[in-house]
């Protein structure tokens, strides 16, 4: 059930996005059907959460370091979830009016799906390293929807600037997660939350602390991280509604709750999480009032009550946390009414900046009335909700105990945030809905259709409804929040609208009083509306980024001028610097006693060395060095097979045949000759260079060859057969013992090819290019490629079919198969094969990788890790029993990706166009 849930956004979002065709109208739906239906899920699930059960599910991925996809839902994930789906789905009806018609409908609603699985997988996660990898699957999503207005350089800049600072903390809490692992022993989230006495008595405890709230910090937008939120505004509306009420800066509020019973209960949290909480709560509130914008006034109270909710938990006392879980609920209410109710009137106006506005209650009475309420909720206003957990705030800073000058400090901060709070509140009420105006707005004004004022009037009737009845509305929810934060330490409180005439009613009063005289008493004093404050956050951030990439650009400059040689020189360098020492004791230890080199072996050996050499000296003349290079292929393969590694030297030797001829086509490009050279200190030092790298690699090959028999190895053919049902080895390695890597790597070889593509698709060759040379003058004739093809086909078919228990397999099937289609492309051009073949090799990288997942995650769906083989035997009409190993699945991803690669690097080196000219530029050589 909960594999559903958190499946249900990802699913349908790649529907809508392959749906490019559909409706708006069908996009919105089949988007609102992911958050309605896992509402569905959610409700099954609620009756067994509210107990005080905590359904759970937990399949290995990675066991080895502890990684599992381990979901669990207590009643903090619950109530995450449940803000998470519900509010999504009236995003998603709002955004189905808010968006324009020219608007990519099914890019923002992906997107916003994705962004909406990301968030219900953090929240979910019962594995803290799989939190941490949704924790940063929210950066990237928050990312895309930032900058979904991809055209406007303020669009742009938010989402960099978003995914700067939340990557940042998403890497130190990464940090925090590992020692956190270290310490306890595992990740997994039930035996971290029963360790807190362990992890606080631990040396590492402000090491983990700092790195935790480091990720925080940043993505609950805490000061001084705070100035990154408000330039997110540049994302739609929806969005904005959305990432500010139930996901993004949640996510910090939400982990620190999450760890609250590992992290809290000292000294250094009480004063670091109360001291960050109360300077956001003044910094965000103060600048509130001062903003144009209504979506950066709306920006900056969400850093104030972000703040508000993260001073409450670092309190540290149960009632606290209560109150912290209350007026999460209340602000993702109010916020997001709110925000959609600023779309609205930019839908309407064309303009968010109040300054423009007013008086829009005689053109949209209906959006007033219910964004005046919602704006009084964010006051706290009472007999809305945010007055009951405000009252509960004021009531905890009046009640810490042990600490005088912090319940001061606190008690005052409380108070002017009301007070602030207030002020802004009246600033977009008085500002957008009364005073004179609308200036300058060249649109007729009316109010938007019904169903994109729905979603408001829900939420802003939550808002009355929960200040008014709490018990009968959010009392059973904020229960089942507090008993999966603080367990069986839930204290006695009251969610009654009157207790008496006490203090923190008195504060309450008296906010509203402050703050309705200080907007007034500002508005007199000063012109409101001439004020402009610019956030330090942001020029620090640019003046910084300005920095790196200007360092970045000389760095660039000295290492990597276009010169090949130059960058050649620094890795090898680089690569004799970091790991000369180690190489070197690991060869003092690791050199063992040679085996006897039979007669053939020291031939091998001797043309080896005989063609390496020969490279060097001819290197000048491309041509013939290039045929001496596939000498050295050609000896390499024989050492394979001198070593009884015939698949190893089958593909060494495909591979030379491939990469021979894509060299070949490469020359036609190419002067012929290299550039000369009169250095003579140059060539010493480079040669210097080659020498000990050469040798050190040498040594190193060396090593490994003579090393005792007693290694991995014996435990590798020990296990072939029984559990990866095969007797080829090395393909049994490749495809069930370290699948995962193949996986990676075929992952690159497809990349590889698409970049190739991108650099040369422009380019056209012309109709009568060939390779130099005319083909008459080849060996073979051109009618004999085609007869190639087929024969090629069968024994790439064969050469993949044994490859489980012979030399084969999907690689050196799918090189086969490239041969015959290479030869063809250098006999009759790649215009004639391409009208011929017509392939989309880009698809087929696709298709392979898809393929290889699918034959991965098939393991998963039964229990097993990823990649793990499984076998059977069916018996089969006139033939009898066949082995099968579901390792030929992922092989076929294999075979495909390989091929449609190298075709594709083919396909795009043979139609670039040739140069005007082929004589070798008489330019000099810039010194390395």
């Amino acid at each position: 059930m909960l594999e559903l849930l958190l499946a249900l956004p990802f699913v349908i979002a790649l529907v809508v996005m392959l749906l490019r065709s559909a409706s708006r109208r069908t996009t919105a739906w089949l988007a609102g059907l992911a958050p309605l239906a896992g509402l569905v899920l959610l409700a099954t699930m609620t009756p067994a959460v509210m107990s005080g059960n905590v359904p759970e599910s937990t399949h290995p991925w990675i066991p080895q370091i502890g990684l599992m996809f381990s979901l669990r839902m207590d009643g903090l994930a619950w109530m995450f979830a449940l803000m998470v789906l519900a509010i999504g789905a009236l995003v998603v009806m709002y955004a189905r009016y808010y968006l324009g018609r020219e608007e990519d409908a099914p890019k923002f609603f992906g997107y916003l799906l994705l962004f909406m699985g990301a968030m219900l997988g953090m929240v979910l996660a019962g594995n803290l390293l799989l939190l941490a990898v949704f924790w940063e699957l929210t950066s990237i999503t928050s990312f895309l929807l930032i900058g979904y207005w991809s055209g406007r350089s303020e669009a742009r800049e938010g989402a960099r600037m978003a995914l700067t600072i939340t990557g940042a903390g998403g890497l130190a809490l990464l940090g925090g997660v590992i020692l956190i692992g270290q310490v306890v022993g595992s990740f997994q989230l039930d035996a971290v939350l029963a360790a807190g006495d362990l992890i606080r008595a631990d040396p590492l405890y402000p090491a983990i602390l700092g790195l935790v709230l480091a990720g925080i910090f940043t993505k609950s937008a805490q000061f001084p991280f705070h100035f990154w939120l408000p330039h997110a505004m540049a994302a739609p509306t929806p969005v904005s509604a959305y990432l500010h009420s139930a996901t993004m800066v949640k996510a910090g509020v939400f982990l620190l709750a999450r760890l609250y019973p590992v992290l809290a209960g000292t000294d250094l949290f009480f004063y670091v999480v109360s001291a960050i909480g109360a300077i956001t709560l003044l910094v965000g509130a103060w600048n509130a009032i001062f903003q144009h914008d209504l979506k950066g006034l709306l920006a900056y109270s969400t850093i104030s009550h972000l703040g508000l909710i993260t001073l409450l938990f670092g309190l540290s006392t149960p009632f606290a946390v209560v109150a912290g879980l209350f007026h999460i609920l209340n602000h993702a209410t109010f916020k997001a009414s709110l925000f959609m109710a600023a779309g609205i009137i930019d839908h309407e106006t064309g303009t968010r900046d109040m300054r423009r506005l007013g008086n829009l209650r005689r053109y949209l009475p209906y959006t007033s009335v219910l964004a005046i309420v919602a704006s009084l909720a964010m006051a706290g206003i009472p007999l809305l909700n945010g007055f009951l957990s405000k009252e509960m705030f004021f009531a905890q800073a009046l009640e810490i105990e042990g600490h005088a000058a912090m319940r001061i400090a606190m008690t005052v901060a409380a108070f002017l945030a009301g007070v602030f709070g207030v002020a802004y509140s009246l600033r977009f009420v008085h500002d957008t809905f009364f005073g004179e105006g609308p200036r300058a707005v060249d649109r007729e004004i009316h109010e938007p259709p019904r169903f994109m004022r729905i979603p408001v009037g829900i939420l802003a009737a939550l808002c009355l409804a929960v200040g008014v009845v709490p018990a009968w509305t959010v009392a059973p929810v904020l229960a089942t929040a507090a008993q999966g934060v603080l367990g069986d330490a839930v204290p006695e409180y009251s969610l009654s609208i009157w207790h008496g005439f006490n203090m923190p009613l008195m504060m309450s009063l008296g906010g509203v009083v402050g703050g309705a005289l200080l907007y007034l008493g500002l508005r007199r004093l000063i012109n409101l509306h001439a004020v402009a404050r610019h956030a330090i956050g942001r020029h620090l951030f640019r003046v910084n980024t300005r920095a790196v990439l200007m360092g970045a650009r000389r760095i660039t400059f000295h290492l990597t001028n276009g010169s090949l040689q130059r960058s050649l020189w620094w890795v090898l360098v680089s690569l004799v610097a970091l790991s000369g020492v180690a190489t070197v004791s690991g060869l003092q230890s690791g050199l063992g006693s040679s085996q006897p080199m039979p007669a053939l072996g020291w031939a091998t050996w001797a043309i080896l060395v005989l063609a390496t050499v020969g490279t060097v000296v001819l290197h000048r003349q491309r041509l013939v060095a290039l045929v001496v290079i596939g000498a050295v292929g050609l000896a390499v393969s024989l050492m394979f097979v001198l070593m009884s590694a015939p698949d190893l030297a089958l593909t060494q030797l495909l591979v030379e045949m491939v990469t021979i001829a894509l060299m070949l086509l490469a020359l036609n490009y190419l002067p012929q000759e290299s550039v000369r050279t009169d250095q003579v200190a140059r060539r010493w030092r480079d040669a210097t260079i080659a020498g000990v790298v050469g040798l050190g690699i040498g040594a190193l090959a060396y090593a490994m060859m003579t090393r005792p028999a007693d290694t991995v190895a014996g435990e590798l053919l020990a296990r072939s057969l029984p559990e990866g049902y095969g007797r080829n080895v090395v393909n049994v390695i490749l495809v069930d013992f370290r699948g995962f890597d193949t996986f990676g790597e075929i992952a690159v070889f497809g990349i590889a090819g698409l970049v190739v593509h991108a650099m040369l698709r422009r380019a056209r060759i012309a109709a009568d290019a060939r390779i130099p040379g005319p083909p008459g003058a080849l060996p073979m004739p051109s009618n004999l490629s085609h007869l190639l093809f087929p024969l090629a086909l069968a024994v790439s078919a064969y050469l993949f079919l044994r490859g489980h228990n012979a030399p084969g397999g999907g690689f050196i099937a799918g090189l086969v198969l490239t041969v015959p289609l290479l030869l063809q492309y250098v006999l009759l051009g790649s215009q004639y094969v391409e009208s011929r073949l017509g392939f989309n090799y880009v698809a087929c990288i696709g298709a392979g990788l898809v393929i290889a997942a699918l034959g991965g995650v098939g393991s998963m769906l039964l229990g097993y890790p990823f990649l793990t083989s499984g076998h059977a035997e069916p018996r089969l009409p006139l033939i009898g029993e066949v082995p099968l190993a579901s390792a030929m699945i992922f092989d076929t991803g294999v075979y495909l990706v390989v091929f449609g690669g190298a075709m594709l690097i083919l396909s795009m080196m043979g139609t670039i166009r040739p140069p005007r000219e082929t004589k070798p530029a008489v330019t000099a050589q810039e010194p390395a």
